[in-house]
């Protein structure tokens, strides 16, 4: 009999990519709620993508209580932005949410500039978060169009958010991209997924040298395991949701809360600032090979 505890989320499925956290039973741990901020960003201006739920939003909150003003882009889960600004803005930091498609590079281009506005002419931090993943069984029946569509919200999307913030980034800024568990170790119900992640590595490896070189801009990035995010019953059927997490070392899927440390320590200049091009794992004990 095995000592791992049994997954805590029932069967459930949604129909709307990259899901909705309000619909999720049970809710993630997203809030930070029990966050001990220390000042580490006072002062800093943060753009996150997919910052409306899941990991992103436990980032945007993480880095309000730790001092810094955020921007969201998110894609279209209005009630999800909306509760994850309410959240932002009770640590006593503004916070601006903007809607729209990160795969499409010119409204890229013009959320860029809003952000830029509302945060006062710069951008401290820039995570590039905003993900979606579609479970395939055989490559043969994959959808060319459903590939296309992954790449370009993946990785075309953190080129253009890259690209665009860059000129309104002052040197010694940070730039964090998430990657995941999957590009180490792959998944084959996720190919065109994992192949993403994969290319999210060595985007943040090549980056970090000609950033740091040129502008002294760090650049990191995090690797989730399992973690439970709407992204995941808008992934997969009901039995594989309720079976989420179950596989990792310690039995279980991990929180947004439990992530969100790792993203805040590479935004901090004070605990992180000889480390460029690395990525940090927090996924439940699973060994990589980095």
């Amino acid at each position: 009999m095995s000592d791992k505890p049994k997954p805590p989320q029932p069967p459930q499925h949604q129909d709307h990519q990259p899901g909705i956290e309000a619909e999720m039973t049970p809710r993630p741990r997203s809030s930070m709620e029990n966050w001990k901020a220390s000042g580490k960003l006072e002062g800093k201006r943060a753009l996150i993508t997919g910052g409306d739920s899941g990991i992103g939003r436990a980032v945007s909150i993480g880095f309000a209580k730790e001092g810094a003003d955020i921007v969201i882009l998110y894609k279209d889960e209005h009630q999800d932005a909306a509760e994850t600004k309410r959240l932002v803005e009770a640590t006593g930091r503004r916070c601006e949410v903007l809607a729209g498609d990160v795969g499409d590079s010119s409204f890229v281009k013009s959320a860029i500039e809003r952000a830029v506005g509302f945060l006062g002419g710069r951008i401290d931090i820039l995570v590039n978060n905003a993900a979606e993943q579609h479970e395939c069984q055989y490559l043969a029946d994959i959808n060319e169009a459903q590939v296309e569509r992954t790449f370009r919200t993946n990785i075309f999307g953190y080129f253009w958010m890259a690209k665009y913030a860059l000129p309104h980034m002052p040197d010694g800024a940070a730039i964090i991209n998430t990657t995941s568990v999957t590009a180490y170790r792959g998944s084959p119900q996720l190919v065109d997924y994992s192949s993403t992640k994969g290319a999210i590595v060595a985007f943040t490896r090549s980056l970090s040298e000609q950033l740091f070189e040129k502008r002294k801009i760090r650049v990191n990035a995090v690797a989730p395991g399992p973690i439970w995010t709407p992204l995941i019953p808008a992934s997969f059927d009901e039995k594989r949701t309720a079976e989420h997490g179950s596989s990792s070392k310690m039995g279980r899927a991990g929180q947004p809360d439990e992530v969100a440390p790792s993203y805040i320590f590479l935004a901090s200049e004070a605990d992180s600032s000889y480390i460029n091009g690395q990525v940090l794992h927090p996924n439940g004990g699973d060994v990589v090979n980095a």
